[in-house]
């Protein structure tokens, strides 16, 4: 018997089979959970959702979404409600910054509209997602919600720059849908993961060698790998973690606990 068994949701943010979304949605199938994948627009961004997908299914059901639209929001939800009769689980691993303002000594030059899509993409669209999922996880008694965070939300990790003030925003928007939503039965959490090597990530100026520094620091001494996020969102998704909500997990292999 499965911790998933039963349950099935939809991952937002697969972009091929190292992204932090790609090892959540792998472990929740190896807990004998389902679910759907919604990709950003495009028939090149589809086909590589596909390939990541068809590696954990091989009937993948997949949608398109693009997260700056509303409309585009509403129809995702839409069709998921006429393919599925209940939605368990929503994974919010999709963030966006324009790299050219992810570089050292570019933060307080960020034009004010760089600044605004960052957290429009990487934090509005957590509450826009929510409130869709609401009616869909209520008629079964809740479900869980969890969003994609970093250590660069509370320290200076330099090059990450408007994504740190976006991250901080999608935990302080996690808290108050945790308190909003939580009567509901609905529980809303972050992930803090550590550095994973990423299409996202190779855009941050200063993260050259942060793997190894990551390493280096770690309690653990090695830097996290995907199925260590997997897992925990498995933890989140599960039955097990009913009485968590509003929370920030830390899935770095310790490093966030180091002062120096």
């Amino acid at each position: 018997m499965g911790l998933m068994d039963g349950k099935v949701g939809l991952v937002v943010g697969v972009a091929n089979d190292r992204s932090y979304a790609w090892h959540i949605a792998n472990e929740i199938y190896a807990h004998g959970g389902t679910c759907a994948f919604a990709h950003i627009p495009g028939e090149k961004n589809a086909r590589r959702t596909q390939r990541a997908a068809e590696k954990i299914t091989p009937d993948p059901i997949l949608y398109e979404c693009n997260a700056g639209s509303d409309e585009d929001i509403d129809t995702l939800f839409a069709s998921y409600a006429k393919d599925h009769d209940r939605l368990d689980f929503l994974v919010h691993s999709i963030a966006y910054a324009d790299r050219d303002w992810l570089q050292l000594g570019m933060f307080a030059k960020t034009p004010r509209q760089a600044y605004l899509d960052a957290i429009d993409i990487s934090a509005y669209t957590l509450a826009a997602m929510a409130a869709r999922a609401k009616p869909l996880m209520t008629k079964n008694g809740g479900g869980s919600i969890m969003a994609m965070s970093y250590y660069g939300s509370e320290k200076v990790v330099l090059g990450y720059n408007v994504m740190g003030v976006a991250k901080s925003c999608l935990e302080a928007t996690t808290r108050y849908l945790a308190a909003e939503l939580g009567p509901e039965g609905i529980r809303v959490n972050t992930i803090s993961g550590g550095y994973l090597r990423t299409l996202a990530s190779s855009a941050v100026g200063g993260t050259d060698d942060l793997e190894i520094r990551a390493a280096e620091k770690a309690p653990l001494r090695r830097t996290t790998e995907g199925s260590d996020v997997g897992k925990t969102a498995v933890y989140l998704a599960s039955d097990l973690s009913s009485g968590v909500t509003g929370e920030n997990i830390y899935v770095d292999c310790g490093v966030n606990i180091i002062g120096a």
